[in-house]
């Protein structure tokens, strides 16, 4: 690893490997620094393994991945996976932790590429053995190859119908699959369907995944107003009840949890970017003009973690911002660099056409998002649950960094990542404030646990 890059992309996902082929081709010398041990991201994770792509479990959409990593072991890029980015800072100084030794590098341009999270969804008992997230169980299968026979499926979103086909593909049987959209949302999505239908091909592919749950006799139960896990030790039923007023009781070992996914904006924010409050996606997305920059001049954000778009659309944003780089840098001209990049914001637009209907079609319901139960963990790091919340809140606690101060909410590892949105909303529902008033948590590095021995021995002649 070398002390400074021209460009250094952050996240080895579909935005930041096209970002460093993009760079790498222009002549730059380019760091990907990548927190798993293979290339892929989420949405491509474990796509050098041939095993799953060749069954077909995981379709289509797994496999398109395949050459994106494929050029990047032919490119002249330095990817160094296996590395934690801990720090980020407005002079483009990036803290690294890799095989057990911290480093400072710097670069001239920063990509940052951290992809998405999955929504938080704090429901009775979601914390038990047992409990995971759709987007985990995805990762099991890719990795692993391992599924959860009969296991209970619930929430919202299209990720949800993706993973349950690949089950079935899988030839895995689900106890039932809980669809937690509110039935208002057709009527408010209607507005966006002719915009959306520029991608019809999307919509009849999520068409065909619900069809194929339905034809599979998997119990395929909507309008679901009310859920709650059972268990001591570890989970032993869902509890669930409909718009229509059906309450069942459903015996699993297994759940998983979606309501969406959100960008992962812990790095942006522990480095001082601009964020402003999403309404449509219900999140926080840093500001970014045309070519992915930031406030912070010479830092950009490509891919979901600039908004939540899909992977095609990451993979141009990813170029976008790997050409606005290299203008910035004087190794493209403005001519020559607005010239390369006309495709890809053409393609970026079109892909981005259907998102305003399936935001609106899939904006997870108010009682999922704000949990009503006083007894329902928050902040599971400190476990701090939504009534000793909303408990501080009236004691006079303003935000959720006050918050941190009254009962250690978003203190733990995870900086927020589980919890943060869920916390910010809770306080904006019992001030009556906006989500923009009332912010977010005020982010510091490390974003990301780092040994004391780490930090002490940064400047030692091993770190160097």
């Amino acid at each position: 690893m070398k002390s400074h890059y021209d460009i250094a992309v952050i996240g080895a996902g579909p935005a930041g490997l096209a970002a460093a082929l993009e760079a790498a081709e222009a002549g730059a010398e380019v760091a990907l620094f990548d927190e798993q041990p293979g290339p892929g991201g989420q949405i491509y994770r474990a796509i050098e393994n041939p095993a799953p792509a060749q069954t077909g479990i995981l379709g289509e959409e797994y496999r398109q991945g395949r050459p994106l990593v494929e050029q990047l072991r032919g490119a002249p890029v330095d990817y160094l996976s296996g590395t934690t980015v801990w720090q980020v800072s407005a002079e483009r100084e990036i803290g690294v932790s890799r095989n057990g030794t911290a480093q400072l590098v710097s670069a001239g341009q920063i990509i940052l590429a951290t992809g998405a999270l999955e929504r938080p969804f704090p429901v009775a008992s979601w914390t038990l053995p047992g409990v995971s997230t759709v987007g985990g169980a995805q990762i099991l299968l890719k990795t692993a190859g391992v599924v959860a026979d009969g296991a209970v499926l619930a929430g919202t979103g299209p990720l949800l119908y993706l993973v349950a086909n690949q089950y079935l593909r899988a030839g895995v049987s689900m106890a039932a699959l809980l669809d937690t959209t509110p039935p208002g949302n057709r009527w408010r999505a209607l507005r966006h369907l002719p915009g959306a239908l520029a991608r019809f091909d999307l919509l009849a592919k999520g068409q065909g995944w619900i069809r194929n749950i339905q034809r599979s006799g998997t119990p395929f139960i909507r309008g679901v107003t009310e859920l709650s896990i059972e268990g001591d030790s570890r989970v032993a039923a869902v509890n669930f009840q409909t718009a229509t007023g059906v309450r069942r009781r459903i015996e699993t070992e297994h759940v998983f949890l979606h309501q969406g996914v959100v960008p992962n904006v812990n790095l942006s924010m522990a480095a001082g970017c601009d964020h402003e409050w999403d309404a449509a996606q219900i999140c926080w997305r840093p500001q970014t003009d045309g070519w992915g920059e930031t406030s912070l001049p010479g830092i950009a954000v490509a891919g979901d973690g600039a908004g939540i778009f899909g992977a095609q659309a990451a993979e141009h944003a990813g170029r976008i911002a790997a050409l606005g780089a290299l203008a910035r840098l004087g190794r493209l001209s403005g001519e020559n660099s607005h010239r390369r990049c006309k495709p890809h914001r053409l393609a970026l637009a079109r892909e981005r056409k259907a998102r305003p209907f399936i935001d609106a079609l899939f904006r997870p319901g108010k009682s999922f998002r704000i949990p009503r139960q006083p007894d329902t963990l928050v902040c599971r790091c400190e476990e701090v649950s939504a009534g000793r919340i909303r408990e501080t809140v009236a004691a006079g606690c303003a935000g959720p960094n006050q918050l941190k101060a009254f009962c250690r909410a978003g203190m733990g590892p995870c900086q927020g990542r589980f919890c943060g949105l869920t916390v910010s909303e809770l306080i904006a529902e019992e001030t009556g404030r906006p989500m923009a008033e009332v912010g977010y948590y005020r982010l510091r590095p490390p974003v990301k646990p780092l040994l004391l021995e780490e930090l002490a021995n940064l400047d030692s002649p091993a770190a160097e």
